[in-house]
């Protein structure tokens, strides 16, 4: 395909960009995408996907192979700092299924791979190794390209009719536009790690909050654990020389923790990620559509942020062709609007529960009474198992009543 041939530019490789680029294709849309990184690349992440991000995979192509390489996840623990345990299930009695009854955990090699590679069996073109540096506009102030180099540091400008930026938290597309803000809270880093013969690893993600931090340990397949220790900003000092033996000192502190990783050998590669809560003012500028992370990303508390990536590409793609038909500036525009709109309606009511999660994991002495009592009703937990899993409704625990026999051990639950 030539450059001048591209109608859709999408910058970024990730769950984001392959998702909206497999959709645009499919709808007869001629894309390219670029991305700084060379694929299979290891990627720091929790590494779970819900039961609904299955169908997305499934439409794709994908998920077949994805399945046969993953680890099955039934629902998800949560631990309190005082010690209470919580556990919810996908399949449970509130009458709600996702499109698979389990949850997939899987290498973001392995994930992020696969994706990109259907896109391009689809038919975008991909170019890997070239970054992204700034965007191009036209007189009226709409984007129309961006300028890259390549991994030869020759320096390049290309066109298109619409560019998304799927470039992840600090996107450059986001930043250049002045769409990019960082929310004030919470600030957040995160050590991610791969561990094998970790004990007790069974089939839910575990999320274990503690007063200094909280980790995600979850069972990746192919005998490893994938470990999300998340952490204020301010610690990241701390860590700033070994984050890799601070992690393990820190997984040694816990005594729930300190047995189950006695004998765990850890892979070499330890990524830092972070500060989180970041939240685009709007997810388009004229000329150029945000998806994914780049649009927003609270906090990795709720554990799985890929399902948003994919569903978000397929809100784009939408959004895109609307845009690329419109017979004026106008009724683009308004496709743009309609894509932010779309946006809220599908995930506004997660982010309200993501939130409402944050400021849990922040305050112990709130999660130690949420987890309480989530663990003397199951079915709470359940539902809100199942939340995170996309396939429950955000507005089934946001409901006053379950807000409030959260906070109220002693109410009984009506669910």
């Amino acid at each position: 395909m030539d450059n001048r041939e591209t109608e859709v530019l999408i910058i970024g490789g990730g769950p984001a960009g392959a998702s909206t680029a497999f959709q645009l294709v499919r709808r007869g849309v001629r894309v390219r995408v670029l991305d700084r990184a060379r694929f299979p690349r290891p990627k720091p992440c929790a590494e779970c996907l819900s039961p609904q991000a299955s169908r997305l995979l499934h439409d794709m192509g994908v998920l077949a192979e994805l399945e046969s390489r993953a680890a099955h996840l039934r629902g998800m623990l949560l631990r309190s700092p005082s010690g209470a345990i919580a556990r919810g299930d996908y399949v449970a009695g509130h009458g709600f299924r996702g499109f698979r009854d389990s949850g997939l955990s899987i290498r973001r090699e392995i994930l992020d791979h696969a994706l990109l590679n259907a896109a391009r069996g689809a038919g975008a073109v991909v170019e890997e190794g070239v970054r992204v540096t700034d965007v191009i506009r036209d007189a009226a102030g709409t984007v129309r390209g961006v300028r890259a180099t390549d991994a030869t540091g020759a320096e390049r400008e290309l066109r298109a009719d619409l560019i998304v930026a799927a470039d992840g938290l600090r996107s450059v597309i986001a930043r250049r536009v002045g769409l990019s803000r960082v929310s004030p809270w919470p600030h957040r880093v995160a050590i991610v790690a791969h561990y094998r013969d970790v004990g007790d690893v069974g089939d839910l993600v575990e999320i274990h909050v503690e007063d200094d931090g909280f980790v995600g340990v979850a069972d990746v397949g192919d005998g490893a654990t994938t470990v999300a220790a998340v952490f204020p900003k301010r610690r990241a000092r701390e860590f700033a020389g070994d984050a890799a033996r601070f992690l393990d000192s820190w997984l040694k502190s816990k005594p729930h923790l300190r047995a189950r990783f006695e004998r765990a050998t850890r892979e070499e590669d330890v990524a830092v990620t972070g500060p989180f809560a970041s939240h685009a003012r709007r997810a388009w500028t004229p000329g150029a559509l945000l998806v994914g992370d780049a649009a927003d990303f609270f906090d990795p508390a709720t554990g799985e942020g890929i399902y948003a990536a994919l569903r978000g590409g397929e809100l784009a793609a939408d959004a895109a062709v609307a845009a690329l038909s419109a017979s004026t500036t106008r009724h683009a525009d308004d496709a743009y609007r309609a894509y932010e709109a779309a946006r809220r309606s599908e995930f506004g009511g997660k982010w309200r529960v993501e939130r409402l999660v944050g400021l849990g994991v922040a305050v112990p002495r709130i999660m130690n009474r949420v987890v309480r009592s989530l663990a003397a009703h199951k079915p709470m937990a359940d539902l809100l198992a199942g939340v995170a899993g996309d396939f429950v409704p955000a507005n089934q625990v946001l409901r006053v009543g379950f807000l409030a026999r959260l906070m109220l051990p002693a109410l009984q639950p009506a669910v």
